[in-house]
């Protein structure tokens, strides 16, 4: 098996999301780059709703520069590439209806990908309503699932393990009021080697519940831009809990 792939797979693990559509100076980049860097961080996943290639491109080329973390791209749109990451969640927005990002973007940025050589990561994108609306649902124009509706949750968590997809991404979204529910958590890690769990994570408790009901990778957004005291509770999270 591909070593990022199997590293993935792993448990207690957790990715910081960076938006390049974020106004960041070179220097206050390089600035957080290097705090991130000192708090056990396991990925960084790089992607905006509506991030252009360059952006993506810059932010990745400082991001190699200036840490060791692998740098995964978590992609909004076909553009949203570069050949200097380590890996990409090849998406597939399975729990809405649109075309576009059940398929049509896949076709776009397809030979980009394979051409590329870097890891590829087949995934299941299902968004979950987290009470409040997110960029996602808007830019995708798709309704997230009910969090109470286990059994479509779990039926579209299946039809993309059947489909071949390695990994599953439960999305509650950014600014999302509630987690995604630990018993939907618990329900999907039996279906999936790979759970992503992101979207209104702010506690380390949250992380630790999260990980205990099946999680193997957090994702923590924009929380620690107006948190960076989280990144210490993180770093006191990883100690008691390191990757395994």
């Amino acid at each position: 098996m591909n070593l990022l792939k199997k590293q993935l797979r792993k448990k207690n693990q957790i990715a910081i999301l960076l938006d390049p559509e974020k106004e960041y100076s070179i220097n206050q980049f390089i600035t957080w780059l290097a705090i991130i860097d000192q708090f056990n961080i396991d990925y960084i996943f790089v992607g905006g709703s509506t991030a252009t290639r360059i952006q993506i491109e810059n932010a990745i080329a400082l991001l190699k520069k200036n840490t060791t973390i692998p740098v995964i791209i978590f992609p909004g749109s076909p553009e949203q590439f570069s050949v200097e990451a380590d890996g990409i969640l090849f998406l597939n927005l399975i729990s809405g209806r649109n075309l576009y990002y059940l398929i049509e973007s896949q076709i776009q940025a397809a030979e980009d990908v394979y051409n590329s050589g870097i890891t590829s990561i087949s995934t299941s994108y299902i968004l979950i309503d987290g009470k409040n609306e997110s960029s996602v649902a808007k830019i995708s124009n798709t309704e997230p699932i009910n969090a109470n509706n286990l059994d479509l949750i779990y039926k579209t968590a299946l039809a993309g393990k059947l489909i071949g997809h390695e990994a599953t991404y439960l999305e509650a979204g950014s600014g999302a009021k509630e987690i995604i529910p630990l018993k939907v958590v618990e329900q999907i890690s039996q279906i999936t080697d790979l759970l992503i769990v992101g979207g209104g994570i702010h506690t380390e408790e949250q992380i630790y519940k999260l990980h205990n009901s099946g999680a193997n990778i957090v994702v923590i957004g924009n929380h620690i831009e107006k948190n960076p005291e989280f990144l210490n509770e993180i770093l006191n999270y990883k100690n008691q809990h390191p990757t395994r």
